[in-house]
């Protein structure tokens, strides 16, 4: 039997996170992990950070390597019609950029900094159950480790593991509201080294479909095409993968694109969710444990590092001060963020996508939606703005 402060359920980047600033500020916290730590770091994921993400990671003393090798972009390029269009993020939102660094590596880098701590850590933690979060009194977790059955006493627990995690799960369905959208169609990824086509990421919009050429370095590229959510991988070789990218891409792009053997391919489907409330008692959700965006915006590892900065804000609040205030605002707070940042990655899937049931109407509309853009500093400011992320408490 053991006890801790506040246990975490899932050792993702958010988990990971959330345990690093709490024991910062002298929180004992355990992580439970169902995956070992093998298969957590073999995610590939996304990558494109905004300045908040990147601060929060500075105040967790993690942010070393990211600094060293992460990419800092002033700008992305939105490619239509055969033109690419820059839009200057930093020179339109008062100097303010994102920075392309993997989300592997920020788990490698949080993992680090867990071990060199001592702080505790249990992969592998099979059967794992919530107990008495929503009961008054204080709750408890039980899983199997290396086979035995063990209990984890705590104040709190943050459920970080992700959408098909337990944590949601264990709350009764008719606790909380559910809000969904799924498309109608995928993303196929490709990690492959090749540099970049462009010095920052670039978003095409084709008759054909959506694609985007992003990186995760100066020398490795990842890049993605959208797909029928029926497509399988051994339809899709590496030959004609990079064929219908070039097809998909602007003239200038097209021409630096190198194609080279794959490193890892997978088809992802597209889905807006969001769970309501964000809090249960004593049972908090963070990331995607309580929603998911559509990875048009860049919006799903920053959301999740926003749930973890107010939730550490209301626990450390909590320890230090014995005051509930931040606890008891999270859920109201992580929320009014989550729905900015559904309707910008919403209207980013829109602008960019061709859906199978849009007609020669919708399609007028999308076009004239991009040349406006090509054509506003208005409307290129309102997309920079949303795309480098809000501000923490907007």
């Amino acid at each position: 039997m053991q006890s801790t402060q506040v246990a975490i359920i899932g050792a993702g980047p958010s988990g990971l996170l959330l345990g690093q600033l709490l024991s910062r500020a002298g929180i004992h916290n355990v992580i439970l992990e169902q995956r070992s730590d093998e298969h957590v770091l073999a995610r590939v994921r996304a990558g494109i950070l905004e300045q908040g993400t990147v601060d929060l990671l500075e105040e967790a003393g993690v942010a070393d390597r990211l600094h060293q090798e992460g990419l800092v972009h002033d700008g992305i390029y939105i490619a239509f019609n055969g033109e690419r269009q820059h839009i200057a993020l930093s020179s339109l939102t008062g100097g303010r950029s994102v920075t392309v660094y993997g989300q592997t590596e920020i788990t490698r880098d949080l993992m680090a900094a867990r071990a060199a701590a001592g702080l505790s850590t249990h992969y592998e933690a099979a059967g794992v159950a919530l107990h008495d979060f929503e009961s008054g009194g204080k709750p408890w977790v039980s899983y199997l480790r290396n086979g035995k059955p063990e209990v984890l006493h705590c104040d709190y627990i943050a459920g970080c593991d992700g959408f098909h995690g337990v944590s949601r799960h264990s709350i009764a369905p008719d606790a909380f509201k559910t809000f969904e959208r799924t498309y109608p169609f995928g993303w196929l990824g490709v990690l492959a080294d090749t540099p970049p086509v462009a010095p920052e990421l670039v978003y095409a919009q084709h008759p054909r479909g959506f694609a985007l050429c992003s990186m995760r370095s100066r020398t490795r590229s990842r890049c993605y095409i959208q797909c029928c959510l029926t497509d399988s991988l051994n339809q899709w070789s590496d030959e004609l993968f990079w064929a219908e990218l070039r097809m998909r891409l602007d003239p200038v792009s097209a021409a630096a694109l190198q194609p080279a053997v794959a490193l890892e391919k997978s088809i992802a489907p597209l889905r807006s969710f969001v769970a309501e409330p964000m809090r249960f008692g004593r049972l908090f959700l963070a990331g995607d444990a309580a929603h998911i965006v559509p990875p048009t915006g860049a919006k799903g590892l920053n959301l999740a590092a926003s749930d973890v900065r107010y939730l550490a804000q209301g626990l450390i609040e909590h320890y230090r001060e014995h005051s509930s205030i931040a606890l008891n605002h999270y859920s109201a707070r992580a929320l009014q963020r989550v729905w900015r940042a559904e309707r910008f990655s919403w209207a980013m899937t829109r602008l960019l996508h061709s859906f199978p049931d849009q007609g020669s109407f919708d399609h007028r509309l999308q076009q004239a939606e991009l040349d406006y853009l090509f054509s506003s500093t208005a409307a290129q400011t309102s997309l920079a703005e949303n795309y480098v992320g809000l501000a923490l408490d907007a």
